[in-house]
């Protein structure tokens, strides 16, 4: 299972970096990872590439590096997004990226989401910003989004907010055993219910159920 990492930090080192690396290793934890080489993450950082973003966007043309970003993203059995925030929204660079992206390319990936900005006023980038953006590409965002705000590093709410957004990410990560398939139980009516049909259970014509009611 391939993860990769997207991270729009502008500078080095970064919180953004900083929090898609926590994002990265509670998911690898949860997954129980560290022993499988197939999971190892691929890190995009995309302040490396934003002069070719920049480029692809006048020549319609992108470069090797980027091209294998975007290959990269793509393929991915899942995939972790963070941003730093800029007015009130994810980055330019950020934006951009992914607007370079096939329309199709994230059909039905797992996705996990992340910001970080200096203040907790924009705790809510995470809903009213990114999960659109992300489900406007089809994928599959899980619940827990996690924003990072310079005052929440090394509180334990953050920490806490991570392991459990990691922990719904690795579910996509981690082969289900595989079991006998099953009939889907049916209602006398045909419908698919998830308990089996009561052996008493009888289906009464309504004509008989209204004549019992004007009777009583």
């Amino acid at each position: 299972m391939k993860l990769v990492v997207v991270s729009a930090g502008l500078s080095s080192p970064s919180s953004t970096r900083l929090l898609a690396d926590r994002l990265t290793a509670a998911t690898l934890e949860a997954a129980a990872a560290p022993a499988r080489p197939d999971a190892g993450p691929e890190v995009i950082e995309l302040r490396e590439l934003a002069t070719e973003i920049a480029q692809h966007f006048t020549t319609g043309f992108p470069s090797a590096r980027l091209a294998a970003a975007l290959d990269a993203v793509a393929a991915a059995d899942a995939l972790i997004a963070v941003t730093p925030v800029f007015a009130g929204s994810y980055s330019g660079l950020f934006k951009s990226f992914f607007d370079l992206l096939d329309k199709d390319a994230l059909t039905g990936t797992p996705v996990l989401l992340g910001a970080t900005g200096g203040t907790a006023r924009h705790s809510l980038v995470t809903e009213h910003a990114l999960r659109p953006l992300f489900t406007y590409l089809r994928a599959l965002v899980v619940p827990t989004a996690v924003y990072a705000a310079s005052e929440d590093w090394g509180e334990e709410g953050l920490a806490r907010r991570i392991t459990r957004a990691g922990t719904e990410l690795a579910r996509f990560l981690t082969p289900h055993p595989v079991t006998a398939p099953a009939t889907a139980p049916h209602s006398p009516t045909g419908a698919v219910t998830s308990l089996p049909p009561s052996p008493a259970a009888a289906l009464t014509p309504f004509a008989q159920r209204l004549a019992a009611l004007q009777a009583g």
